[in-house]
């Protein structure tokens, strides 16, 4: 998800509380919000659980179950939360959060696609329809991440996506690596077994191997590409990979 970035201190307290201000956009949001060690979607969890269970329902709970929202908590599982409080943090704060909830997840969850609720578990965007999509079996997307020093994008496959056997060529240099960011797919070399692609997976790839990657057929699947530069680089698309190497695995 992207960075967490808080000037509500600032802009509201910021000449009559200074200290309190910089604690509060500084510390608690830029710090603490942005630490790793708990993803933003759980810590939203966290801090809606803890404000009701306060009797906190004023502004700050709306901010908070705002933010929840952004970071992917869907309506079902906000109705199961403030539910789940209810028996432990008492009836009439849960009714007081519903009535706070029900303004924010206001539309139909029917009426969000796949894409949007995949969009919603990988933090960088999923781009627009992929250029080179005739050599993959299925739809996928780009999105350019940079396109400097080392260009890199990020390539989203629909279930069941996946691109055509290929070659990285260069005379010195180049090659691919990928880092798998959300889903769950596979990358396989010519002759080899599959390797699974799953969050945080890693595959570097030389000169010279033939291999194809994808989304696995029950999941969506993003993994950044990064381009390694190269003297003369380019990529050779050979045939499609088959139904029947696709569905061994």
């Amino acid at each position: 998800m992207a960075k967490i970035i808080q000037t509500a201190g600032r802009d509201q307290l910021g000449d009559f509380a200074p200290e309190f201000a910089h604690f509060n956009d500084d510390v608690l949001f830029d710090e603490n919000w942005n630490n790793e060690d708990i993803d933003v979607k759980t810590r939203c969890i966290i801090t809606v659980s803890a404000l009701i269970a306060s009797g906190m329902t004023d502004s700050s709970l709306g901010f908070h179950l705002q933010n929840a929202k952004i970071n992917g908590v869907t309506k079902k599982e906000i109705a199961a939360i403030i539910t789940h409080i209810g028996f432990y943090a008492g009836w009439p704060k849960a009714w007081a959060a519903f009535r706070q909830a029900k303004e924010v997840w206001t539309e139909s969850e029917t009426s969000l696609t796949d894409k949007d609720r995949f969009q919603s578990e990988i933090f960088l965007p999923i781009g627009e329809p992929n250029p080179y999509n005739n050599y993959f079996t299925g739809q996928s997307y780009l999105a350019p991440v940079s396109t400097e020093q080392v260009p890199a994008f990020n390539v989203t496959f629909e279930p069941g996506c996946h691109n055509f056997w290929h070659i990285h060529h260069a005379e010195s240099g180049g090659g691919q690596m990928l880092i798998c960011i959300g889903g769950r797919g596979w990358y396989q070399e010519e002759g080899k077994a599959a390797i699974e692609l799953t969050p945080g997976k890693v595959i570097n790839i030389p000169v010279g191997v033939k291999h194809w990657h994808g989304a696995a057929s029950d999941s969506w699947m993003s993994h950044l590409a990064f381009e390694i530069p190269g003297e003369n680089a380019k990529t050779e698309w050979c045939e499609a990979v088959t139904d029947e190497e696709y569905c061994r695995l």
